[in-house]
């Protein structure tokens, strides 16, 4: 989370700067893909059940993981990458690796209660390469996933053929879920294995990207083998950066995104396009300073989808300083509802269950 903290260079240098700060100036390098088997190197993984010190296993006062998880949870970490000396980060580098543990502890540890989280290591592109259009940009996120599907393969391998899955990702790797979504699971016998896709901090079109990716979106919140999405913004929301970009670009079925609304699950609800008080918040994870602890606190925070699809959670909660501009608390996406994402897992599991 750390690493975030370049986002206070926008508010007072602009954009340009940024860009300069961050993207990277060098050529990129093309690199082979990930070998077929490569995953099955325990090493690979931040986080896999047999793995000692489990990042993901971390759960604040009050919360214990289960002992004998039924679901099999695929995660994949967000941008924790920040050097512009590549576009690609390094599997072996230190700091990425432990920023991407962080977020283990603070978004993946929701789903331990039921389910036994697989998070990979990834040639994860910089942080940059969301801030740029160049070609290199591209070819960086291509390589990303393409070590995202050669884990999601080993992933299915481990826990074999009929265990239920989740499926979870934040900002870059929701981008690489919503990828994988379309391309692996949708027409396939693996979408009935499917719990629920939380597609979280990455625009997803009601229009140009849902229909391509294999699952409904979740409406209701005891509804299983479907896609949760949302990104939080507190009020005054100025939303311009995510919309600029969204605006500009092609949905799955190669059709514009410019215009068209996004998925907004309310993580308080489960459901779709709702509003929640605050006294539905079961918890939020206030973070301690050195982000070596964290606090739930209930009844603080409210939820409600709005316009376009952007969850807005009112005045600015004091919960930590990386907001991003525009009032966004895109870092905070499931710390703020870490509580009830907990629940909404174990109730759609429990619809699958029904269901099966």
């Amino acid at each position: 989370m750390l690493a975030l903290a370049s986002a206070f260079a926008y508010r007072y240098f602009g954009a340009a700067i940024l860009k300069q700060a961050l993207v990277p100036s060098a050529k990129f390098e093309p690199a082979p893909k990930t070998p077929v088997n490569a995953y099955a190197n325990a090493d690979m993984w931040l986080a896999r059940p047999d793995k000692p010190g489990n990042p993901a296993l971390w759960d604040p006062p009050g919360y214990h993981p289960a002992s004998n998880p039924p679901v099999a949870v695929f995660f994949i970490h967000p941008t924790s990458y920040l050097q512009r000396s590549h576009w690609n980060a390094p599997l072996d580098d230190k700091e990425a690796n432990a920023r991407a543990a962080l977020f283990l502890q603070g978004q993946a540890s929701a789903f331990n209660g039921i389910g036994a989280i697989w998070a990979p290591r990834y040639r994860q592109a910089t942080f940059g390469a969301f801030l740029t259009n160049e070609e290199a940009a591209h070819q960086a996120l291509d390589l990303a996933y393409g070590d995202i599907q050669a884990a999601f393969d080993e992933f299915l391998k481990e826990i074999g053929p009929n265990r239920p899955i989740i499926l979870a990702g934040h900002s870059q790797g929701a981008l690489h879920l919503s990828r994988l979504l379309k391309d692996r699971v949708a027409g396939t016998p693996l979408a009935k294995r499917i719990v629920a896709a939380y597609v979280v901090g990455w625009p997803v079109s009601k229009t140009t990207d849902l229909p391509e990716m294999g699952l409904p979106e979740c409406t209701h919140a005891d509804e299983a083998g479907c896609i949760l999405s949302w990104q939080s913004f507190a009020e005054p929301a100025d939303p311009s950066l995510i919309f600029d970009t969204f605006d500009a670009s092609t949905g799955f079925n190669g059709r514009p995104r410019k215009g068209t609304a996004m998925v907004c699950t309310n993580p308080l609800t489960g459901t779709a396009d709702a509003t929640a008080p605050a006294s539905d918040n079961l918890g939020a994870l206030y973070p301690s300073a050195d982000l070596k602890s964290a606090q739930i606190i209930a009844g603080r925070i409210p939820a409600r989808c709005s316009g376009r699809g952007l969850l807005l959670i009112g005045s600015p909660p004091d919960i930590g300083p990386y907001v991003l501009p525009g009032n966004n608390y895109h870092v905070f996406d499931y710390s703020l509802f870490w509580a009830n994402i907990r629940k909404d897992a174990e109730r759609r599991y429990a619809a699958f269950e029904q269901r099966q």
